[in-house]
């Protein structure tokens, strides 16, 4: 189905926009952040929501309009006072009144006498702007609007205000959203007759005038009906894109793996300490999923240490006793090695083959494993995304688990589908995903959730500190490694930059060495993959005592000894990313500390943050506050790929029509999922409205 014919003004160059030269376009296409070798579009203009409104209907005498409000004034023009000569930084004053007042409207730098033009001498002009004072007389610096008293219908007395860019005028922008709004088509209703009733929602096409042109502030507020509306649709259209990744996922049949459970049984005992009760669910819902002939698509949500490698483990065992094969894969190489390490031994030890493959390994050694794969030998293959290259085949690939990789959107977790014809889908995060997210980046995934913490995981001591008592840190840390403690320390940079003051990691361990000498190593992302491996073999060796580094050491990272962790100018770093930092200890038999340096001033936000990781450790409630410390920031760190952030909808004020969105679409395709009839035409219209045109060839017929 190609767009339909109504978008097509929607959808035109803004060259069709009156007075949008080449100039303007190029400008409005890199601000709006158009797909790179396409140009904005009219629609780009209309998704530019303003951030504000500015009420310029109070119109009073001048007695009674007071400090640092917007009025508009009727005032009668008596004098102009230009600077003097070669002294622009003077102001060029006009003097004005009205039958309750005095006023002065103060221009700099104004050259060329377009004043005296616009407020002629003798004459009368209504003029909006923000009162001020200047040595006890009100005054308007550079009014907004200055219009004969014949235009006056010409002033906007409600203005909305829009994010700008750089060679971009408010008065521009304004007259092409004013055009722009006259080319929205009424289009067919996507949403029930029921729901706009009881929410008092305008049409799409009545919405986006009233959040534009609004005729009162109310109307371009972000709780209005208008801008809810909208809102919604924006989610409405990312859900439906979601169920339809889902149902092209499950649509390809998978295949009902016979196991009995002695494989996973057998892994199981080999563990050094029993499953929690998150973990024996997860693994029920998964081996349901398994065994049923619709393909497994989950996502398996737990805290740091929560002991998600173990449920995955368990699920590949069981796919190995089916007969199939399964793929780790991991966001970097020292994360896939580590894995390797900790699955390897148990592996051997259940009978199970399993390899870790890396694209710096010896070539005969590589040309083994390919072998291995492609005839079935190997059971289980670790690595990095490079596992899906076009020269390794599997002779039965049946599960995929991808780790600890944000970035993994839509496009990807259609692409697996590739590899095995019928492979399951297990995405694993230690990062607790808000609700709201979650229905957002993987409304398209069961998903499991462990909120418990393996028995015997020591509580961690959190401090927050000023980086002023760094000789205090370092006594105390002397002590501790003394004792025979590990510790990593924790920098935001690499290396010194020219524009932060910040202290690097390669300052630090300079720092450092000179106390700690041959105790003290450093691993940052730009060293070789094997000389990290090397780094941290040695620490968790326990040759090394103190480890000094970036955030490289985020994830997965487990040295059960290493108990202490000092983060460096913490104020930089997310809630997500500090909460992970400190999981990297606790892992041990002694109890561990986290402390937290920062470097004043804090702001507000940064406060927050600190306050917020040392009052808990509990994830889920950390990425709760991270969302609303953030707000529209993408919690996630990174936007998903084919997953656009959003331009209507405002995650800490609309959060609640998420819910409904994800309600209403996955009803939807219950009900139509061939998206036929008027219904399947109004859900497509509202794809290609909010470019989601991925989804469009997704749709299966009847």
């Amino acid at each position: 189905m190609s767009r339909p014919a109504e978008l097509q003004p929607l959808f035109a160059s803004l060259h069709a926009i009156k007075g949008v030269g080449d100039k303007l376009a190029a400008l409005l296409t890199r601000f709006f952040g158009a797909p790179e070798g396409q140009e904005a579009i009219v629609l780009d203009v209309l998704m530019h929501m303003p951030s504000g409104v500015v009420d310029r209907r109070r119109q009073v005498g001048i007695a009674e309009a007071y400090l640092n409000q917007v009025v508009t004034l009727r005032l009668h023009i008596d004098r102009h006072q230009p600077p003097p000569r070669g002294k622009p930084h003077i102001p060029h004053r006009v003097f004005a009144h009205d039958e309750t007042g005095d006023i002065n409207l103060v221009f700099f730098r104004a050259q060329g006498g377009w004043v005296e033009k616009a407020l002629p001498v003798g004459e009368e002009r209504f003029v909006s702007g923000q009162i001020g004072f200047f040595n006890g007389e009100k005054q308007i610096t550079h009014p907004d609007y200055i219009v004969e008293p014949d235009r006056f219908a010409t002033l906007p007395l409600v203005e909305p205000v829009y994010p700008l860019t750089n060679g971009l005028s408010s008065k521009a922008l304004a007259k092409l959203v004013r055009q722009a709004v006259d080319t929205v088509p009424e289009l067919p209703e996507w949403i029930g007759p029921e729901t706009m009733a009881i929410r008092k929602w305008p049409s799409f096409q009545t919405a986006m005038r009233n959040v534009h042109l609004p005729e009162n502030p109310d109307e371009g507020q972000l709780w209005s009906p208008a801008r809810q509306r909208l809102a919604y649709d924006e989610y409405l259209a990312g859900q439906i894109t979601l169920q339809l990744v889902r149902s092209t996922m499950v649509a390809a049949k998978g295949v009902a793996r016979q196991f009995a459970g002695e494989l996973p049984a057998k892994v199981s005992a080999l563990l050094a300490f029993s499953l929690t009760e998150g973990q024996k669910h997860a693994l029920e819902e998964i081996f349901v999923d398994l065994r049923a002939t619709d393909r497994m698509s989950r996502l398996l949500q737990g805290d740091v240490g929560s002991g998600k490698t173990v449920v995955a483990l368990m699920a590949m065992a069981a796919m190995a006793e089916s007969g199939a094969q399964s793929t780790l894969m991991a966001p970097t190489e020292l994360l896939a090695s580590q894995h390797f390490r900790t699955i390897q031994p148990i592996c051997e030890a259940a009978g199970l083959t399993c390899a870790l493959l890396t694209g710096k390994m010896p070539a005969a050694e590589r040309r083994a494993i390919l072998a291995g794969l492609a005839d079935g030998s190997i059971s289980i293959a670790v690595g990095t995304h490079a596992l899906f290259q076009s020269d390794i085949e599997f002779k039965d690939l049946g599960l995929t688990v991808v780790d600890e990789q944000h970035r993994f959107g839509v496009h990807q977790r259609l692409a697996l589908s590739d590899k095995g014809r019928h492979t399951d889908l297990l995405v694993m995060t230690a990062t607790p995903i808000p609700r709201t997210l979650v229905l957002t980046h993987f409304g398209d995934m069961a998903v499991s959730v462990l909120r418990e913490k393996p028995r015997g995981r020591q509580p961690i001591d959190t401090a927050v500190l000023s980086i002023g008592d760094y000789d205090r840190v370092i006594a105390r840390l002397q002590s501790r490694l003394a004792e025979g403690a590990q510790a990593y320390w924790v920098c935001p940079l690499v290396e010194e930059s020219e524009t932060l003051e910040v202290v690097s990691a390669e300052d630090r361990f300079a720092e450092l060495q000179k106390i700690f000498g041959n105790k003290v190593a450093l691993v940052h992302g730009r060293m070789s993959a094997a000389a990290k491996q090397d780094v941290m073999g040695r620490f968790k060796a326990n040759e090394i005592k103190l480890l000094v580094a970036t955030t490289v050491i985020e994830v997965g990272v487990d040295v059960p000894n290493a108990s202490i962790m000092i983060i460096e100018h913490a104020e930089r770093f997310g809630l997500a990313q500090l909460h992970q930092l400190r999981g990297r200890v606790g892992r041990g038999t002694q109890r561990s500390a986290c402390l937290l340096l920062y470097k004043d001033p804090l702001s507000e936000t940064a406060k927050a943050r600190l306050e917020t990781i040392k009052s808990t450790e509990d994830g889920f409630l950390i990425a709760e506050r991270d969302l609303e410390l953030r707000g529209q920031g993408d919690v996630l760190g990174t936007r998903q790929s084919g997953m656009p952030g959003y331009r209507l909808a405002v995650p800490d004020v609309h959060r609640h029509l998420l819910e409904f969105a994800h309600d209403d679409a996955k009803a939807l395709m219950q009900r139509n999922p061939g998206l036929t009839g008027e219904e399947g035409e109004a859900a497509r219209t509202l794809l290609y409205l909010f470019r989601r045109d991925l989804a469009i060839p997704l749709i299966r017929a009847g």
